[in-house]
């Protein structure tokens, strides 16, 4: 999204605007809001996001004498601010942070949890018996609020492995929800999208639409000073603002008591949650030991359960690393990739859940002879989709025995965002937030600026098979799976890459594919970023994109038996690799979603005065 700079910012909006509405300066402005750029290489530091305002705040943070878990929560908080509808306290999210000094990964879940009152039936209709039909009726509604992680998740960052305090690295978020930043077309679509959502609740509809209910004109400028306040609160008293707060007060009673207007034409009825404010109050966001699987000799760690992220991506490579894929027969390369989608998301959808609540066998997911019996059953021609999941615990079968059916991949909301720092003395942030849905729940918090999630969608409303254990079912306290897959890969024990995506379920064979264009292929990351991508997620179909179908399609199907629906973009990458000479080079997606922004704290060309920056050996 593109935003002003804060020196335009300074000349056109130079009156204190505490207290005003938001959309009081919502005027058509002249100026143009500064480009992004995909790719940044240099040293120092490096960050790469999905906007320019947050890309500065970390590359600001750098600057300061912050390291990559401060630049990153500066990021995340700025989000909250220009990705309001992809980001912000209301929701959740995962980091996976390399320290240096260390030599070790680590992760933070930020993952939101069901109130303790939630059922297993929340989602099914009492009258029919069947699940609530999942949009816009089961993500509209308090009953789908989980409680929020996100700011849990800054505060331990920061606490356990940064350097400022949360309440300095709220200051750029907070000069740019006071200042406002320019809409660009991708903002006002999402808006425009969401508007009979908005209108259906006074503080959304406040909050998001202009005085007359229309989404805001590109080129307007958007302000949010009840975020900023809310921000200000937080940095004054820290996260018990939020969990033990007023703020998770008001979180808890949003969702149980939904501000629909009284006009509202959302055409059903919008049914209220059951979250307490001692549910609020009693959120944590524990450290998990990070996946990690070695592939080719690289060491790739992500996020554990509740997240499928790992497990998924990490089962996928151990069964892709038996192939040689880097041979110039790119099309058997690619229906080897989709078959070993399909073969792990099969065993996602079996195994993987909430590890509180139900027994993920990870080890086995993770294991290369599980991987093996898993590689024997690609064949030359495509699998009949939905296969059976394996059985992850040894000993295992080789001999391609098979059998039984599995579960199609649950609907899974695509409303994520993931961003990436480096700092100058090699530590690594991969964070993927999200508030699910774009525009979550679509219920903004009255008087405190943010959304609601609509997390506890992620949950299966029912057993997705009858009569087969289901690992995701809803629980009172559990957290929902999720396909976040926030990744730091390392060579020679040392940092290589990071990288992340937004995109639902699509995340895992985003990143998956991306490592096999980098790694295998022999793509430089922006090119694998930009590569065009097909996601299989154990369905009959195969999810392209025109430009995948375009070059590969026609051989993938008259070869291999493979099927295909079209669709415009999955995925919306962000990553940085070290170089081999010292450098960092910082990527984000050139096109698909508006496209994102990639910083250098000094840039190859920059000259003498970043001469003494930091070089990553």
């Amino acid at each position: 999204m593109g935003k002003l700079t804060p020196v335009t910012l300074a000349l056109v909006l130079s009156a204190s605007v505490a207290g005003s509405a938001p959309f009081a300066s919502a005027k058509p402005m002249s100026p143009q809001p500064p480009g992004k750029q995909a790719v940044a290489i240099g040293v120092g530091g490096a960050a790469a996001t999905v906007d320019p305002d947050a890309t500065q705040s970390s590359i600001e943070v750098l600057r300061r004498g912050g390291d990559a878990v401060d630049a990153a929560v500066a990021a995340a908080a700025t989000l909250g601010v220009t990705e309001p509808y992809v980001a912000g306290i209301g929701g959740g999210g995962f980091m996976v942070v390399y320290l240096a000094k260390q030599h070790r990964v680590v992760t933070i879940d930020g993952r939101e949890t069901a109130p303790q009152a939630f059922q297993e039936d929340a989602f099914i209709d009492p009258a029919t018996g069947k699940p609530i039909p999942f949009y816009p009726q089961r993500v509209t509604s308090g009953m789908a609020v989980g409680v929020p992680g996100t700011l849990a998740t800054w505060a331990k960052a920061a606490t356990l492995y940064g350097t400022m305090p949360l309440r300095r690295l709220l200051q750029p978020a907070i000069r740019v929800a006071r200042h406002g930043f320019v809409v660009d077309q991708t903002y006002h679509n999402q808006t425009e999208m969401n508007r009979p959502r908005f209108q259906a609740f006074t503080s959304s509809r406040a909050l998001f639409l202009t005085p007359d209910g229309q989404a805001p004109a590109v080129g307007s400028v958007v302000r949010n000073p009840e975020l900023a306040k809310t921000y200000e609160l937080i940095a004054r008293r820290g996260a018990p603002a939020f969990y033990g707060g007023p703020i998770g007060a008001a979180v808890a009673d949003t969702a149980d008591h939904p501000p629909v207007a009284p006009d509202s034409e959302i055409g059903f009825p919008i049914r209220s949650g059951v979250m307490t404010a001692a549910d609020v109050a009693a959120y944590t966001a524990p450290l998990r030991s990070p996946t990690h699987v070695n592939y080719r000799g690289y060491d790739v760690y992500s996020m554990g359960p509740p997240s499928s992220g790992g497990s998924t991506v990490g089962e996928a490579l151990n069964i892709l690393e038996g192939f040689d894929l880097s041979s110039p027969d790119r099309a058997l390369a690619l229906h080897r990739y989709i078959e070993a989608s399909r073969l792990a998301f099969a065993d996602r959808n079996r195994w993987v859940g909430d590890p509180a609540y139900v027994d993920v066998p990870l080890d086995g997911l993770l294991s290369k002879d599980f991987a093996a019996e898993r590689r024997c059953l690609i064949g030359s021609h495509a699998a009949t989709s939905p296969v059976a999941p394996g059985d992850p615990h040894p000993p295992y079968d080789t001999t391609c025995t098979g059998g039984g059916a599995s579960e199609a991949t649950g609907v899974e909301g695509t409303s994520t965002n993931h961003l990436v720092v480096v700092d100058g003395s090699g530590n690594v942030v991969s964070y993927t937030t999200t508030i699910e849905q774009i525009a979550g729940s679509a219920i903004a918090v009255p008087g405190d600026g943010f959304l609601l999630n609509n997390e506890l969608t992620d949950f299966n409303p029912a057993p997705s098979s009858p009569g087969t254990p289901d690992p995701n079912l809803p629980a009172g306290g559990k957290r929902p799976r999720s396909s976040m897959s926030p990744t730091i890969v390392l060579h020679d024990g040392s940092p290589f890459l990071a990288l992340g995506s937004p995109g639902g379920a699509t995340i895992i064979t985003t990143v998956l594919q991306t490592l096999l264009d980098r790694i295998d292929f022999g793509l430089s990351l922006p090119e694998a970023i930009a590569a065009p991508r097909a996601s299989n997620l154990n369905s009959a179909n195969t999810s392209a994109e025109p430009a995948f179908l375009a070059q590969y399609g026609s051989e993938l199907s008259s070869r291999f038996g493979q099927s295909f629906t079209s669709t415009p973009e999955i995925g919306a990458e962000t990553g940085i690799e070290f170089l081999p000479d010292g450098q960092l080079e910082a990527a984000a997606e050139p096109v698909r979603r508006g496209g994102g922004d990639a910083e250098v704290v000094c840039p190859a060309f920059a000259g003498k005065h970043c001469s003494k920056a930091r070089r990553h050996r």
